[in-house]
């Protein structure tokens, strides 16, 4: 019989050795420039951190696009991707706007595709306008792409686009002097910047506003609802925005809906049942999986059951790309004390309600609905026993896993309780923050590589994906040079497609990187 001390222990000859601490203090390997730089854009929301300050965050990312192994093409890739695939707002804008300094020409190419409303569009004039990526002002080639911008724009969908400060669109208009090209456009920017305008050119639609703020329109005008919330509204009038309301406007406004009487409405009940379990409406509100969670845990008690039975619905439909495996899953959610921090990070009035251990734990119960013969592991400084039915649904699953209590952080649990039970299998996923201390390698490498590695004699065809929920540079299983490791940062629902393409052998052996080098600029 073998000796097992011996074993273990020239498995953790063979290991590559930990080249970095992490945040926790915790030995780790640090990821490539290219890896860190798409974990930050896949997570990053330039919030405060369990771990990482903001500012700590914004200097990480500015580094790591000035890295000489980070192209000026991987960076303009991967701002298509964090907006497009993973919904993310703050990196893409930023990502922009460094590209208008190393490579304006391509700033130029993806500028439509990244910046495609009127939030990102802020979002990068006040990027640019604070002097972070070098410049404190917009510069001739990015006020052309700003002016072009409102250019290809209708005039209802920039008076719906003025929503928002800090700047707001009217601080932007008078930034970069948008020529009128109609004389409804000319009365459309001076009444939006307070300037003399003709009244009567007005857009038909800031008419129907201004009829409706003064008291003399009957019917609610077709404008975002946050231009409606400061003026006295009738039930008919909410009734009214309920009926017409967009997808994710109505999923953020359900209680605002119930205290407001829209529900008494058996026939808005219906409408909004069916809007919220309308799949391409949720495709095209580019939702996160987690906020249908949210929407349906925080909805109130006179909201109607069939509208909390649409958000399950929908919730099915969002975790839908979730791979179904051949063989033996394992999912472990990280359900340690950092973990409980907001999946988005900390900013002052508007920090999100969602942890990090909410989307763990919807992950892992995702994958238990896609694989009935899956088996979650749930972690801390060890592993929990939690006793889950994969007929129960997301939701009711989730909520288990998120009930537990916290505590500290080894990542290696899972694997070496895995191992003592001599257990074999296909695809073992981590979701985590991958902010491991509690575990000790007795190696070169982490704690959790020499798991995985013991794991692997028994199991050689397993494959390990790692999902990091939040913008940090390190990770506890390295995938330099290996088939058989994934590292992904992220919580939307392309993390599914890319752990799919993954588990079906699909991936070259950049892996993630590789997906987002793929994009076409």
């Amino acid at each position: 019989m073998a000796n097992k001390t011996l074993f273990k222990s020239l498995i953790g000859n063979f290991i590559p050795r930990a080249t970095a601490v992490n945040q926790a203090g915790g030995v780790a390997y640090q990821l490539s420039p290219k890896a860190a730089l798409a974990q930050y854009a896949a997570t990053g929301c330039l919030n405060t951190t369990f771990h990482a300050s903001v500012e700590d965050q914004l200097q990480t990312v500015l580094n790591l696009c000035s890295h000489p192994e980070v192209e000026p093409e991987f960076i303009a890739r991967l701002a298509l991707y964090s907006r497009g695939k993973g919904h993310m707002k703050d990196l893409p804008a930023l990502l922009t706007a460094t590209l208008s300094v190393f490579s304006p020409g391509l700033m130029a190419e993806v500028f439509d595709r990244v910046i495609d409303d009127g939030r990102m569009l802020r979002n990068f004039v006040q990027i640019m306008r604070s002097g972070v990526v070098g410049r404190k002002s917009l510069g001739s080639l990015p006020k052309r792409m700003v002016q072009q911008w409102f250019e290809r724009r209708s005039d209802d969908q920039i008076f719906r686009a003025s929503v928002g400060n800090d700047p707001s669109l009217a601080d932007v208009i008078r930034m970069v002097h948008p020529k009128p090209a109609t004389p409804s456009r000319a009365a459309l920017y001076g009444y939006l910047i307070g300037q003399p305008h003709d009244v009567a050119a007005l857009p038909k639609l800031v008419k129907q506003f201004e009829a409706f703020k003064a008291g003399d329109g009957e019917s609610v005008p077709d404008v975002p609802f946050q231009m409606l919330t400061s003026l006295e509204l009738s039930t008919a009038h909410w009734k009214a925005i309920a009926g017409k309301a967009p997808w994710q406007m109505t999923r953020m406004n359900l209680n605002t809906f119930a205290r407001h009487d829209v529900f008494s409405d058996r026939s808005l009940v219906q409408l909004i049942a069916e809007r919220l379990r309308d799949e391409s409406a949720i495709t095209r509100a580019r939702v996160f999986p987690y906020q249908l969670m949210v929407a349906y845990t925080q909805s109130a008690q006179n909201v109607p059951a069939e509208v909390k039975e649409a958000l399950q619905d929908a919730m099915e439909i969002a975790t839908r790309n979730v791979p179904a495996i051949d063989g033996q899953v394992y999912v472990c959610p990280d359900v340690s004390g950092s973990m409980h921090s907001p999946v988005t990070g900390v900013r002052k009035g508007a920090t999100s309600a969602v942890r990090c251990v909410d989307v763990a734990a919807l992950v892992a119960a995702s994958f238990l609905r896609a694989n009935r013969g899956a088996v979650a592991i749930p972690f801390k400084e060890s592993v929990v026993d939690l006793a889950l039915n994969p007929r129960d649904s997301v939701m009711t699953n989730a909520a288990k896993m998120t009930a537990i209590p916290p505590g500290g952080t080894n990542c290696s649990a899972p694997l070496a309780h895995l191992n003592g039970r001599k257990a074999l299998g296909d695809l073992v996923v981590f979701v985590s923050d991958n902010e491991s201390w509690v575990d000790k390698a007795s190696g070169r490498g982490t704690a959790t590589m020499e798991q995985w590695e013991i794991f692997k004699a028994r199991s050689p065809q397993a494959k390990l994906v790692c999902i990091d929920l939040q913008p940090y540079s390190t990770t506890q299983a390295i995938d330099t040079g290996r088939n058989d490791v994934l590292n992904i940062g992220g919580f939307s629902d392309q993390v599914f497609e890319v752990i799919a393409e993954f588990a079906g052998g699909k991936l070259n052996t950049n892996q993630w990187v590789g997906v987002i080098e793929s994009v076409t600029i």
